[in-house]
């Protein structure tokens, strides 16, 4: 077959800037084949190189005496202790985009997302025990929204479904920025020995490299240029870049793949994600300073007369690679072929900083490995920061209970049971705490130890004020955890933006750092994985910067969890001061359509010491969740709903009901728990104030009632109404 010849058209649609193709042109010193072309396109893409974000990324805290592993393998390691058998247990976890993808292809996008994701944690030897997911779309009444919306809540559930895993939590979001570009978040955690985790660096020359899992189709080429890419008018023409997923081939795989481990066969091991076999072979031999030469007739395939070209670039999923100890082959292949899966030796390391491919009797590519990986450009994007926003609001003159029935009437802030509910959560038997309110926790099977999970972050203060945004989604994920009785452990995330060439973009991106990077440290919460997703834009319309936080917790015994056990007459007590900050508040954005204010400051000394204060005093709390969106009013309402027992909270002003101050907890107990924690708070020097009680068939704020019953009607079934 007769390559195309490379023109400047050709090389723009690989995503190639005029200077990228010259530095190539001075690498290799000719011009590249159409293959080598692709290769450079899939390496140097924003999605695989992180180019316009490396520089800011390397800022970030990493380590920590519970991390095990930081960012750079396929998912981050902390320590969580000891396991059953007194071994050293670790928590392997990551998130993850899957955006562009999702938004043209709703189903399949969400199902490989989820897939991929899954593929990260068990490729380093972690059996996956949970799942979670931050989904953002266009307006509810946007003409793709509905579509987009069912899409990929059915592709996330048949996916993890299938593949029996538990979706704990995650968060769902709704503003017109996602209209044309909706985000797919994917998280997922599993638990392995600590002495029994596997990397991906290749070492020994000579050793066979091994093709494992399912065949290699025309599904998905391109998809990771294309997720580098800004949505125009040509998106149906991305259709084909989207991979198709099969869950009941990945658990065979995960099977396969564990079982693989145990026999000693793997030197290392990577998942074939974005830019499939040309990226998992890069990144296996960079890191271990080999290079790696690959014949492609030996690859298997689905599908008849593929080209070198869609090989390299297919991202067919279910898919790995492996560098093989070459003693163990046929007990690796037994393992592979008892599974019903592909066992393809491919290739071998070799000593030479090179990408050698393969195909019949032609060499295809002939790179210098290194230069495509460790070597992609890397650049210091122009950034302005983002202008501050006037904080002086007229307080909105709205009656609390009118207010209160507009947020939950809002998909913003319903219950999003019609979406948790087409997930199974409690697959495997251990989760302890589902969906609905808070933190996910699910149990350390065979000990007293379970990991809390959760997913967070509230774009329109990272719009408003980039550092303080982004220091407000790690503490919202801190107190998250701290409100079910975890000890925040480590983060992992998702940057969510737009297109990095535009100076303010890019300043937004700059300032999340910073503010991720000041509160992970104060909060002892390092980043230890995470995923850029750049160019979320549409005719140039962007999204609200989305710095999606992932953060897990420990608790060492189930009397440390803190449940939802409200009975009548427990005291609702608030633990930090409310002086009512409604700039950017959900009740501005829902009530009165506005975006006006500066986002709430965040105290990251007080974060952690009410955390550490909630937690040191969790067997004097019936009850507790934080203090986010909505304030007080909305808080107070969804820890009623959930047990069916009314409130009476004592303010009516609206600042105080739905201010968005941080740092703030709405606690349950008798009125025995409440005077201790108030006398153990005041010893701390902390403000802990009784808000109201809970009791009766009503909501009531400052005398005004309404009927719980009523008021949960409404709250359950805005979302499926709107969506179903």
């Amino acid at each position: 077959m007769t390559e195309p010849a490379i023109t400047p058209d050709l090389i723009a649609a690989h995503g190639l800037k005029s200077d990228e193709y010259a530095r190539i042109l001075e690498i290799i010193g000719r011009e590249p084949s159409f293959t080598e072309l692709g290769i450079f396109s899939a390496m140097w893409n924003e999605h695989c190189s992180y180019k316009s974000s490396k520089k800011w990324l390397r800022t970030l805290p990493t380590t920590g005496p519970q991390v095990i592993c930081g960012p750079g393998e396929n998912a981050g390691v902390v320590d969580i202790g000891d396991g059953p058998d007194g071994k050293k247990l670790a928590l392997i976890f990551k998130m993850e985009s899957h955006n562009h993808p999702s938004y043209i292809e709703p189903h399949q996008g969400a199902a490989t997302g989820v897939g991929g994701i899954l593929r990260d944690v068990f490729t380093m030897g972690a059996r996956p025990i949970a799942a979670m997911n931050a989904l953002s779309f266009g307006l509810p009444g946007h003409p793709k929204t509905a579509h987009i919306v069912k899409g990929v809540v059915e592709g996330i559930g048949s996916y993890g479904n299938c593949f029996g895993v538990p979706n704990v939590g995650g968060e769902v979001r709704f503003h017109a920025s996602y209209n044309g570009n909706c985000l797919v978040n994917a998280f997922a955690a599993g638990l392995a020995d600590a002495d029994s985790i596997f990397y991906s660096a290749a070492s020994g020359v000579g050793m066979p490299v091994v093709y494992l899992g399912a065949k290699t189709g025309r599904d998905g080429v391109g998809g990771a240029t294309m997720a580098s890419a800004e949505f125009d008018d040509t998106i149906e023409d991305k259709r084909p870049t989207v991979q198709v997923g099969d869950p009941f081939t990945e658990k065979r795989l995960m099977e396969a793949t564990l079982e693989l481990m145990r026999t000693g066969a793997v030197i290392s091991i990577q998942d074939m994600g974005a830019a499939g076999l040309t990226c998992s072979a890069v990144e296996m031999g960079d890191k271990g300073g080999l290079g790696i030469r690959l014949q492609l007739d030996d690859v298997p395939q689905r599908e008849p007369d593929m080209t070198a070209y869609e090989m390299m670039l297919s991202e067919s999923q279910e898919r790995m690679l492996m560098v093989l100890h070459p003693e163990k082959e046929a007990v690796a292949r037994a393992v592979f072929e008892k599974w019903d899966l592909d066992f393809a030796i491919v290739g071998e390391t070799i000593p030479e900083d090179r990408f050698l491919i393969l195909h019949g009797n032609d060499t295809v590519a002939d790179l210098p490995l290194s230069k495509l990986s460790s070597e992609a450009p890397e650049y210091d994007r122009p950034w302005v920061e983002t202008p501050p926003a006037a904080d002086m609001l007229p307080v909105p003159q709205v009656d609390p209970l009118d207010a209160l029935k507009a947020l939950i009437a809002s998909p913003n802030y319903a219950h999003k049971a019609w979406v948790w509910e087409q997930y199974d959560h409690m697959v495997m038997g251990d989760t302890v705490r589902a969906p609905g309110l808070g933190a996910g926790v699910v149990r350390v099977h065979g000990t007293d130890k379970a990991i809390a999970f959760t997913s967070d972050v509230t774009p329109r203060y990272v719009r408003a004020n980039p550092v303080e945004g982004g220091k407000q989604a790690v503490a919202e994920a801190f107190r998250n955890l701290c409100a079910v009785g975890a000890r925040p452990l480590a983060t992992t995330d998702n940057m969510n933006f737009g297109n990095p060439e535009k100076p303010e973009i890019m300043g937004q991106f700059v300032g999340a750092i910073k503010g991720i990077g000041e509160a992970v440290s104060a909060l002892n919460m390092p980043i230890v994985s995470g995923n850029v997703s750049l160019y979320n834009e549409t005719d140039g319309v962007a999204i609200l910067p989305t710095p999606t936080i992932g953060a897990v917790g420990l608790i060492t015994h189930p009397d440390q969890i803190i449940g939802t056990d409200i009975r009548k007459n427990h005291v609702a007590l608030v633990l930090g001061k409310t002086t009512g900050h409604l700039g950017q508040s959900a009740l501005l954005s829902v009530h009165s359509n506005s975006c006006e204010g500066d986002a709430p400051p965040v105290d990251l000394a007080l974060e952690k010491a009410h955390g550490d204060f909630i937690r040191a005093h969790h067997a004097h709390i019936s009850a507790c969740t934080d203090l986010g969106d909505g304030g007080l009013a909305l808080a107070a309402f969804e820890l009623a709903e959930t047990t069916g027992i009314g409130i009476t909270l004592d303010a009516s002003d609206t600042p105080t009901l739905f201010g968005e101050d941080q740092a703030r907890y709405l606690i349950a107990c008798t009125s025995d728990q409440a005077e201790t924690l108030i006398t153990e708070a005041a010893r701390s020097g902390l403000s802990l104030s009784i808000v109201g009680k809970f009791g009766g068939p009503d909501v009531s704020f400052g005398g005004a009632s309404a009927l719980l019953d009523d008021l949960s009607t409404l709250y359950r079934t805005t979302f499926g109404n709107t969506f179903a």
